[in-house]
């Protein structure tokens, strides 16, 4: 269970302010039809972090050293540093909507998550507890309740939380994680 409650936290607190949760904001001003960007998000969540925590899963069966243990505690402190820079959509603002808001949220959402830290995030996650299920499925509850109320409440609550400490904060997690994992050592992961 701490792989599910570990990958819910670390992605919950990630997401806060990154591109992903803006794009939800957008997407919910601009389709005004909460539940099928919902549903969007979360199909694409679970297609994209299946496949991350898989690589990340397989990656640590097939590298059992010392190097490789270090590798992923050293991507944790990674992810602390690049949770720090704050993300923009700007970018995607100003592309057209041609399909609904189930297959634009859907296809928008995988590709945006390609190579953004909580796919990272999942990767490591995925290395950590070699359980690709649980991983998927905390990653996937941990956009939901980052993303679900963005997509209700969102232009108020970019105008109310402060999003710098919440992104201290998500550091502070993600090096927590890759400190523990130094100093337990090769035999934790």
């Amino acid at each position: 269970m701490d792989a599910l409650f570990t990958s819910t936290a670390v992605v919950a607190l990630a997401e806060i302010g990154d591109k992903t949760q803006l794009l939800a904001i957008l997407l919910a001003t601009r389709f005004r039809k909460p539940v099928p960007i919902i549903f969007g998000i979360l199909v694409a969540t679970l297609a994209n972090h299946f496949f991350a925590a898989l690589l990340g899963a397989s990656v640590a069966s097939i590298f059992q050293s010392a190097w490789f243990h270090y590798l992923v505690a050293a991507g944790f402190l990674a992810m602390a540093i690049w949770t720090l820079i704050p993300d923009k959509i700007d970018d995607l603002e100003d592309k057209p909507a041609r399909f609904g808001a189930f297959l634009t949220t859907t296809v928008a959402f995988f590709l945006v998550e390609m190579g953004d830290k909580t796919q990272i995030a999942t990767v490591a996650l995925g290395a950590q507890f070699q359980q690709v299920v649980l991983v998927t499925i905390g990653t996937t509850i941990g956009m939901l309740l980052a993303n679900v109320p963005a997509v209700f409440v969102g232009h108020e609550l970019l105008r109310r939380v402060p999003l710098k400490v919440v992104r201290f904060v998500a550091a502070g997690l993600f090096a927590i994680i890759g400190l523990w994992l130094l100093i337990q050592g090769p035999g934790s992961l």
